[in-house]
């Protein structure tokens, strides 16, 4: 019986059966955790040290304490309060994305200035909050926008999705290079990586703003970003194809997909993520893309190198293990399927 049991399981691993049956149950456990990915990040967002600035000498006042302790009970966070001294500095910190909202304060009014470009998730938050706490504690309450959202995205979400677009398409590119061009030695295949990826970078800005309308984008600024997203993300499965082989997919889609985009900051704003993805999410590929396209189109002339670092170190690491692994010889892709 045992002969007979080991002669059937050395068949079955130099059959097609067993890499399909890992598959079966890979697939199946991505798809949960694919589900529970997204919706730990995005399906309750709760607030975590929302940063706030308050202007006016009125908030020495018991009412204006009042009104913040309010806030920080309806919000059920504490608020990062900084005290810029005038609301032209206050504006700038907002601008520079160091606050989500401006408290002014000037005897028993109170001006709420939200930046729903900040963050439209954080600033439909304190918008539903304040006009619950300020009669309770006998404030008259002002909402303003202060950056409000283009017309064409009354939700916030077009940076996001772009994003998302460019991050799957340049590792799906990869693989595509893998399976459908095996031969390619290392340069060629990084060559056409950067052109499918300032094609495809191309492709998106002039669909989602030149056609569509629904966002406008500083283009050069957007097409480098959106493109040079796309090749870090192709760069990364290539990394991981060079170690792992065939099942490289594995790691890209949990870093790119699972990690990536739900801790990227662009439908749920960091201030309302868990706090490990909070902490984490600028640092990755998505987030970082995320955060220097959001910069790019709300927030021109405050744009900071941080993003456009950790993309690169992203890219030039992985094209370094890369090239390590494979020298100057073609890859195969003799063992990948993907």
């Amino acid at each position: 019986m045992n002969d007979r049991i080991r002669e059937w399981w050395t068949a079955f691993k130099e059959s097609p059966f067993l890499p399909a049956s890992v598959l079966v149950v890979i697939l199946a456990a991505g798809a949960g955790l694919f589900a529970g990915s997204y919706t730990y990040a995005m399906a309750a967002p709760t607030p975590h040290r929302v940063p706030v600035a308050v202007v006016g000498v009125s908030y020495e006042t018991v009412r204006g304490k009042a009104f913040v302790a309010g806030m920080e009970q309806a919000l059920n966070t504490s608020l990062a309060l900084s005290f810029p001294g005038s609301f032209e500095r206050a504006r700038e910190e907002a601008e520079e994305q160091r606050v989500f909202g401006v408290f002014t304060v000037h005897g028993n009014d109170v001006t709420l200035h939200v930046s729903s470009a900040s963050g439209a998730s954080v600033a439909q938050l304190l918008s539903a909050a304040a006009p619950k706490v300020a009669p309770k504690v006998g404030m008259r309450l002002t909402v303003q926008d202060m950056k409000p959202l283009q017309r064409g995205d009354p939700r916030g979400l077009a940076i996001f999705y772009i994003t998302l677009a460019a991050v799957v398409i340049g590792f799906i590119g990869g693989t595509q290079l893998n399976v459908n061009a095996p031969g390619l030695r290392p340069g060629a295949r990084i060559a056409f990586m950067a052109a499918y990826a300032m094609l495809g970078a191309l492709s998106i800005v002039a669909i989602v703003d030149w056609l569509l309308g629904a966002l406008r984008l500083p283009f050069l600024e957007s097409w480098f970003i959106l493109a040079l997203t796309m090749i870090t993300t192709g760069l990364v499965y290539t990394m991981f194809h060079a170690l792992i082989g065939r099942w490289a997919m594995l790691p890209t889609w949990g870093l790119m997909v699972l990690l990536g985009n739900p801790s990227s900051g662009g439908a749920v704003s960091w201030p309302l993520l868990p706090s490990p993805l909070g902490a984490i999410g600028r640092w990755l590929p998505p987030g970082a893309s995320v955060n220097a396209q959001h910069t790019a189109v709300y927030f021109g002339g405050h744009q900071s190198l941080t993003p456009f670092l950790v993309l690169a170190v992203w890219a030039l690491g992985s094209c370094a293990v890369f090239l390590i692994r494979q020298g100057r010889g073609p890859l195969t892709g003799r063992e990948s399927p993907s």
